[in-house]
């Protein structure tokens, strides 16, 4: 079973199928989700296979390298799983 936290960024993920940054799951949780655990939350989804992360090379934009997350197959088993044990998701939803 998934924590709330993690359902949360599945939630943001799965509205996303291109993926996202993140920054971007930070700002579209309305601040839900904290920058100090986002990060290890990620890290520990991704070695669960709920996520996969893709690095992205510095560009002129961005100085840093940048991981773009996905959702897996599995993370959308989990996210459903949470919903029916919780009433997370309405009937639509899950199916």
């Amino acid at each position: 079973m998934v924590s709330s936290t993690e359902a949360k960024i599945l939630s943001l993920l799965i509205a996303r199928p291109k993926g996202s940054y993140a920054s971007e799951l930070l700002h579209a949780s309305g601040g839900t989700l904290k920058r100090g655990s986002v990060y290890t939350t990620l890290s520990r989804m991704e070695k669960a296979g709920l996520v996969k992360g893709v690095e992205e090379a510095p560009t002129e934009a961005y100085a840093l390298p940048r991981t773009l997350y996905r959702i897996t197959g599995h993370g959308v088993a989990a996210r459903n799983e949470f919903g029916a044990y919780t009433g997370f998701l309405t009937r639509a939803e899950a199916a």
